[in-house]
């Protein structure tokens, strides 16, 4: 299904999409769409990272979380008594 939508652009941005069409020789509604589409697929792939950042970092200490005196004292202990 296709939606017609308007949309106002400033003067030097209508001639941006104008000379793009005819270099690319697509429609202009097709390079707008591939724009958008880029820059959907842009945030999109940012938004994941973030998500991707935020688990990593609610991780972060969890599984490394080694008190090196604690694990040495206990050591000792195995070893050589209190």
């Amino acid at each position: 299904m296709t939606i017609r939508k308007n949309f106002i652009f400033q003067e030097d941005t209508v001639k941006y999409l104008e000379e793009l069409s005819k270099l690319k020789n697509k429609t202009q509604t097709d390079i707008v769409k591939e724009a958008i589409e880029e820059l959907y697929k842009k945030a999109n792939i940012k938004n994941k990272l973030a998500i991707l950042d935020e688990i990593r970092d609610s991780f972060h200490g969890q599984l490394t979380n080694i008190n090196a005196n604690e694990l040495h004292k206990e050591k000792r202990v195995e070893k050589y008594g209190k």
